[in-house]
């Protein structure tokens, strides 16, 4: 049986490395990043560019999961609200796969100096600390199962994900 993952948290919380690490000990995976479905400049929220994300990720997510060629398809992407994880469940068919949810979150600081850094190092906008720390607290109320990765390498991240020790 195929196994989808869907990783979400906050922006600047790993998600992107962790799914790496899952993709690299995942035999037959594929990985897709919800954000690379949305990379335009000037990067626009309408419902116009909102519907088009959401049908992007539907139309990958299913031509890979109808692939024989993947056993796991991981995606990830920031999934802070419940009706945009059910909307892309209901446009997705998970018949012959197992789904796993999970929500990465962090203590606030932990966040804090993740992002800090990236901005630092020129990978994020000033702007995205304030961003990320007010999606924080919305993670509690999705139906997924929750990591907390404030003390974990991607690589710990991905071997929770895996173990099912959350």
């Amino acid at each position: 049986m195929k196994r989808l993952y869907l990783i979400g948290g906050p922006m600047g919380v790993g998600k992107t490395a962790a799914c790496r690490e899952l993709q690299r000990r995942l035999d037959r995976s594929a990985f897709l990043d919800g954000d690379w479905c949305w990379d335009a400049n000037p990067f626009r929220v309408t419902e116009e560019t909102k519907a088009m994300v959401t049908e992007n990720i539907c139309f990958l997510l299913n031509n890979f999961l109808r692939c024989s060629a993947y056993d796991h398809v991981i995606f990830c992407w920031v999934l802070h609200q419940q009706e945009i994880l059910d909307g892309l469940l209901s446009r997705v068919d998970t018949r012959s796969c197992a789904v796993r949810a999970v929500s990465l979150t962090a203590s606030p600081e932990a966040l804090a100096a993740r992002i800090e850094a990236d901005i630092r190092a020129g990978r994020r906008e000033p702007d995205a600390l304030e961003r990320s720390l007010s999606y924080l607290p919305r993670y509690a109320a999705l139906s997924t199962e929750k990591l907390d990765v404030s003390r974990l390498t991607p690589e710990e991240t991905a071997e929770r994900i895996l173990e099912g020790c959350l």
